[in-house]
């Protein structure tokens, strides 16, 4: 399914749903625990890392190699890429999706978060278990908060100056702008901990993640000014931050963006709330590897702490099941999404020219 019509019939799908729905996603959830699609899966995640890792090593080899030369644009783009996959990586031991222990979880998902990635683990965890307990939801789910870009039609009505430009034509913007979203993810991990802005008190957490990000800047700033001309530094660290922007955004966009908002008071079952917020991307293992696993969104948030792997065999249950309560199942391919994402932004931005609530957005809000 995709498509804006077929959203707003999704709208008025909620409004059905009650105890019947709600009660179901117990039985849902006994069928994914006796089909052992939450057992976790090591072997697959050891493997990734290792990859991974050798990947990063290959990354400093072909520096080394490229020497002076504007080579080192493509190895930018390539650590680009492998750095996308480790915030991947953290994110997932972030939902406990690669250990048993809580401890090792966290462990995992914070030193490679912050010292590789460069991330704030505890941000993070704090802002993503907001979305995830309300996706989509007003006034509740961060992910859907003003920031350059808005997705919601009020906020955009609001808008003034510049930025009221920027909003009127931010779905053809949109990729444009991911390009900075690797240096707003730096800013964001910096400010939260010098300013403790990463949820519950935790000192020896914002200590740890203090000093791995500075080693982490540290060691990689100090590489490639000392190695590498002025301006081909700089280049360098453009190159990489904009791929690792856009392949992070691009990642977590078409999930959730352009699918039914939810009024803060609204009263709706959790199963509703997650299917009718989300949305798949078809595509096989390619499009899985692409943006870790988030192409089976549905299931992600229905099932938070699922491996990876157990994921795409959880959907035919999913499907099923969704299908059997009349709860409306999205997906569709990663261009359309794009393309779902795009139009949304553009209609949303179209409240920044004109301080109306546009119909085809306004149908979108579940209430």
């Amino acid at each position: 399914m995709s498509g804006q019509p077929i959203l707003r019939r999704e709208s008025s799908a909620v409004r059905a749903t009650g105890a019947g729905v709600t009660s179901t996603y117990s039985q849902l959830l006994a069928q994914v625990k006796d089909a052992g699609l939450l057992r976790r899966r090591l072997g697959f995640y050891w493997t990734l890392f290792a990859v991974l890792v050798l990947a990063l090593a290959g990354c400093g080899v072909a520096f080394v190699l490229a020497g002076d030369s504007w080579w080192q644009l493509l190895v930018a783009a390539a650590l680009g890429v492998v750095l996308t996959q480790f915030a991947f990586l953290a994110h997932e031991a972030s939902h406990r999706q690669v250990f048993e222990s809580r401890k090792w979880n966290d462990r995992a998902g914070r030193y490679v978060a912050v010292f590789i990635v460069g991330l704030s683990y505890s941000w993070w965890m704090n802002k993503h278990n907001r979305h995830h307990g309300n996706p989509n939801t007003v006034g509740k789910d961060p992910d859907i908060e003003p920031d350059t870009i808005v997705f919601l039609p009020e906020d955009a009505a609001r808008a003034r100056g510049p930025v009221r430009w920027v909003i009127r034509h931010q779905g053809w913007l949109f990729f444009p702008l991911l390009t900075l979203e690797g240096l707003n993810l730096h800013r964001h991990a910096v400010v939260s901990i010098v300013r403790g802005a990463g949820g519950r008190p935790d000192p020896q957490g914002r200590l740890i993640e203090g000093v791995l990000l500075v080693a982490r800047f540290g060691i990689y700033l100090t590489t490639l000014f000392v190695a590498l001309p002025f301006g081909l530094a700089w280049a360098f660290l453009g190159v990489q931050l904009a791929v690792f922007g856009v392949l992070m955004g691009a990642g977590f966009a078409p999930n959730h963006k352009g699918m039914p908002t939810i009024a803060a008071d609204a009263k709706v079952d959790f199963l509703s709330r997650q299917v009718l917020t989300s949305r798949n991307i078809r595509g096989g293992w390619g499009v899985t590897a692409l943006m870790g696993g988030l192409n089976y969104q549905v299931e992600h948030h229905l099932f938070p702490s699922m491996p990876r792997p157990a994921l795409r065999h959880a959907r035919l249950i999913v499907r099923a099941h969704c299908a059997q309560m009349g709860v409306p199942y999205t997906e569709t391919t990663l261009l359309r999404s794009y393309g779902i994402v795009i139009r949304y932004l553009n209609r949303v931005g179209l409240s920044a020219r004109d301080p109306f609530v546009c119909p085809m957005v306004a149908d979108l809000r579940i209430r």
